[in-house]
């Protein structure tokens, strides 16, 4: 079992719902912590807490959507901490619209945030994470990556790149011994969601807390087992987010 103390972990979408969860959780594993979203005052207050636990919260708030931020947000987080053990992609949006609504905007904005985002932080982050002791890479996705559901097109598509782009991922670093995991869980209750599919049962969904404990497992049981696909499901009478 791997003791995380110390190790560095960049978190996207650290300001609310998984991202914020998946903080707090790892705050408990005494993980230095690199939290990046665009509300800055939610981030100084998650960093005002979270130091309380005795360890290193750098945040930076940026939109990741602007030109060179994934190479900009791993610059400034490796030079803050001087390396970078864990990368976590959890930003992401949603859009609930049909085929024939959807903007040429709406479909740029999900490739860019779900797709071209994590692609890119993954590509400046590995020349750090091939000096790290536990160098490893997680992304957030959906289920949606592997099923269809209408009005769900486009958001679909940005889970399938993500979903293909990983897979090739950890076949290109194997040799360096990153791990890289896929998570894909279902309906989880936080805002997005909310806004999104307002129609599920709060009773139903996942909580972000689950998903930050599969992430725990992963990190601190590294040695034992190598998962790099997992999907979080409910119940079975509801559909994915």
């Amino acid at each position: 079992m791997i003791n995380l103390e110390k190790k560095i972990a960049l978190i996207t979408g650290a300001s609310r719902g998984i991202g914020e969860e998946i903080a707090r959780r790892l705050a408990k594993e005494k993980v230095n912590l690199a939290l990046i979203a665009r509300d800055e005052n939610k981030l100084k207050k998650i960093k005002d807490e979270l130091s309380k636990e005795n360890i290193d919260v750098f945040i930076l708030p940026i939109d990741l959507t602007e030109n060179n931020a994934p190479k900009f947000v791993i610059d400034k987080v490796t030079k803050y901490f001087g390396g970078l053990d864990i990368l976590i992609n959890n930003a992401g949006t949603a859009l609930s619209k049909p085929l024939l609504e959807t903007s040429e905007e709406e479909w740029d904005n999900l490739m860019t945030i779900n797709a071209k985002v994590p692609y890119f932080l993954c590509k400046y982050a590995i020349p750090y994470l091939k000096n790290s002791e536990i160098p490893t890479i997680i992304n957030i996705s959906s289920v949606v990556g592997y099923k269809g559901y209408v009005n769900q097109s486009a958001y679909t598509a940005s889970k399938h790149a993500l979903h293909g782009f990983t897979k090739v991922l950890a076949q290109e670093v194997h040799e360096y011994d990153i791990r890289v995991h896929l998570i894909s869980p279902g309906g989880v209750a936080t805002d997005l969601v909310n806004k999104v599919r307002p129609d599920l049962k709060k009773s139903f969904l996942i909580q972000p807390y689950e998903i930050a404990e599969i992430i725990v497992f992963l990190l601190r049981f590294r040695n034992n087992a190598v998962i790099d696909e997992i999907q979080v499901r409910r119940r079975d009478n509801i559909p994915w987010k």
